[in-house]
């Protein structure tokens, strides 16, 4: 068998076996085979059917929960301007920013990758 043993701290912590051994493992236990699940598969899959508001919302949002853009552009670490550009669909934020819009006005769907 081709294991591969990785220790923390001078102790074995896990073990990597082939797949098919690890199906044979399954097997000689008792129990169904698992299915592989790579990361295109994943990537693959459709997105959920829920409805998050546009990032020209930002403004809507922020206004409904009473928070001046200025906050926010600080909270979110963008200056006034940028923030406008946002609002108005003008400019599309990255990863990062989407994060920091997520949390600030509460849109979870907003951190997720896209």
């Amino acid at each position: 068998m081709g294991i591969q043993v990785i220790s923390r701290d001078g102790q074995p912590e896990y073990a990597v076996v082939p797949w098919e051994q690890y199906q044979a493992l399954l097997k000689a236990a008792g129990q169904a085979p698992a299915e592989a699940v790579s990361a295109t598969s994943e990537q693959e899959q459709p997105a959920p059917s829920v409805s998050l508001p546009a990032f020209g919302e930002v403004a809507q949002i922020r206004q409904a929960k009473g928070i001046a853009a200025e906050q926010l552009a600080r909270n979110v670490g963008v200056s006034p301007a940028y923030l406008a550009m946002i609002e108005s669909g003008e400019r599309q934020p990255d990863a990062a920013i989407r994060r920091a819009l997520a949390w600030h006005l509460g849109v979870a769907g907003w951190s997720e990758p896209s």
